[in-house]
């Protein structure tokens, strides 16, 4: 896992609970965080290094058009020289040197 997914992540409840208004959206809210934070404690969580921020910048200048956040994620793996497992291939496929896998495709025999 990333940092940057745990940021998307953190930041996607946090704006959830900034809306919830009844007790029961505001319960939910926290309960994913919880699971959220029990779930990352327990992953080996790669950093946003400066290897990564310096393959993002060469990205930019190459312009490579792929939402930021996913940039910063793609940036981490080729960084760390391991593939990353995605859904996303349409976005992933336009980053040269990126290794990836639809994780949710059955394994090819």
């Amino acid at each position: 896992m990333t940092i940057v997914s745990f940021h998307e992540q953190v930041t996607g409840w946090n704006r959830y609970l900034s809306k919830a208004l009844a007790s029961e959206g505001i319960v939910r809210g926290y309960q994913q965080l919880e699971r959220l934070l029990t779930s990352f404690a327990k992953a080996k969580v790669l950093p946003y290094s400066s290897a990564a921020a310096d393959i993002f910048e060469e990205l930019r200048k190459q312009k490579v058009r792929v939402a930021t956040m996913d940039m910063r994620i793609a940036s981490i793996a080729i960084a760390n020289r391991m593939t990353l497992l995605t859904r996303n291939t349409v976005d992933f496929e336009r980053i040269p040197n990126l290794s990836f896998d639809d994780w949710t495709l059955p394994p090819k025999a």
